[in-house]
């Protein structure tokens, strides 16, 4: 496991988090469209956390076998059980229930802790397989002959 962001927040953090998070994940491979997504839901989570529960909150992001998780940690009242579920999208009137509902459709896991002690949303995205050794396959033996076809010395690639 490596840890790229472990602080706290408040209102003041929010915007100068995102863009910190967006940094760290485009250079574990994240780009394009799952860059957004994730960054995205990221941004849902801690504001959430600002705006429902106190203010504040704890947020971590790291690597982990070949995954990208964020951890946002508050001590509100917990998610009111209606909520939790985002599996239903909230009407176009609704004011609430957004940012649960996306982050569910963001990232490739959401899980959701919560109870009167407060809340952790802990959000994961697979990242792109790196470039290895093996990345362009195994090399092929060849055989390196002198002209007449007779094997110059003992050199196989």
């Amino acid at each position: 496991m490596r840890t790229l962001i472990a602080q706290s927040f408040s209102l003041e953090d929010v915007s100068k988090l995102r863009h910190v998070v967006a940094e760290h994940a485009e250079s574990c491979g994240l780009h394009g469209p799952r860059l957004d997504d994730f960054v995205l839901a990221v941004h849902e989570s801690v504001v959430n956390a600002v705006e429902h529960a106190g203010g504040y909150g704890r947020f971590r992001l790291y690597t982990v076998d070949g995954v990208i998780c964020s951890e946002t940690r508050d001590q509100g009242a917990g998610i009111p059980e209606p909520y939790v579920n985002g599996g239903k999208r909230p009407s176009d009137s609704s004011y609430t229930g957004r940012g649960i509902y996306l982050i569910r459709r963001l990232c490739d896991a959401a899980d959701f802790r919560t109870g009167p002690g407060g809340t952790t949303v802990l959000l994961t995205m697979r990242l792109p397989r790196r470039p290895g050794p093996d990345a362009r396959g195994r090399m092929r033996r060849i055989r390196v002959t002198a002209p007449g076809g007779r094997p110059f010395g003992r050199f196989t690639a």
